[in-house]
């Protein structure tokens, strides 16, 4: 192997740029996202669909990946993707929300689309005021390199809901978790509306968060049927269960629980349509 070495006062030749790195990478796969999410909207409640009449990518901004108008009321709305392969983390959620103040005009609507969001950058959109701010949930049909491809679903974003939950205190000083269902953005509305507790599949109560990882110490299941849910897990792992307690855990509303170290409480929801969310609460 030979290696060429140059005087330090030598110039080397002007290099032509390779231009295979403009079209791969991160940047490329935003313009791919950018363009399916002009094309097919964002999926909502009972068939609607947030539909954007452009979107244009953001020069000067590294967490806003496009900005555009929304079909239905010309508002400005501003998106920032996650990461391909990791979830969507609190650090992007601030920084993106800092990036959306500095813009003129200030944009009305923030999307955050990921295909996994992290339980505190959940929390942390669903608690943002001053601009109406939304999750959206991406097909992982996304992560294919050829979005053209025929998919399963032509839906490839799909609007999460906002978990309404209740905690309240019992006489003997244990905590009772009631699910009200989801808030919902009406995009004829342009707001947040409620979901009501009819299209809850499931959802599960961890009773003593840690901050990392969920654990669910009650699992409900809402719309199950007489022979789905518990029912149905006592069949296929044929185990012995507490009978009075399968009409409880059908409902929404949980067991008296303890507080926990933690003293916080974490709930997952899952809707009808297979979308889930995360509501943290912490207890007094």
């Amino acid at each position: 192997m030979r290696i060429a070495l140059c005087a330090l006062d030598d110039e080397l030749p002007p290099q032509e740029a390779d231009a295979t790195i403009a079209r791969s990478g991160q940047t490329s796969r935003h313009h791919a996202w950018r363009d399916e999410l002009a094309k097919t909207g964002i999926r909502g409640k009972g068939g609607q669909v947030l539909k954007f009449a452009e979107l244009e990518t953001l020069p000067d901004t590294r967490w806003l990946h496009c900005s555009g108008t929304i079909a239905e009321s010309g508002e400005r709305a501003v998106v920032s993707f996650g990461p391909e392969h990791a979830a969507l983390e609190q650090r992007q959620v601030e920084l993106a929300i800092r990036e959306a103040g500095d813009l003129f005009p200030r944009p009305k609507l923030i999307v955050f689309c990921a295909f996994a969001f992290d339980p505190e950058a959940a929390k942390d959109i669903d608690a943002i005021r001053g601009i109406t701010a939304l999750r959206a949930q991406m097909n992982t049909d996304l992560l294919t390199e050829d979005l053209k491809k025929a998919r399963a679903s032509n839906q490839s974003f799909w609007l999460m809901g906002q978990p309404d939950v209740d905690l309240r205190q019992t006489k003997d000083g244990r905590w009772v978790a009631e699910v009200n269902g989801f808030d919902y953005f009406d995009t004829v509305k342009g707001e947040l509306v409620s979901g009501g507790k009819s299209r809850i599949a499931a959802w599960a109560l961890d009773t003593d968060y840690d901050q990392r990882s969920l654990f669910p110490r009650q699992v409900f299941f809402p719309m199950a049927g007489a022979k789905d849910g518990w029912n149905k897990l006592r069949r296929d792992i044929r185990a012995e269960l507490d009978e009075s307690l399968l009409t409880k855990l059908h409902g929404t509303v949980s067991l008296p629980f303890e507080a926990g170290e933690n003293r916080t409480v974490a709930v997952k929801i899952v809707d009808d349509r297979g979308i889930e969310s995360l509501k943290i609460l912490r207890l007094p």
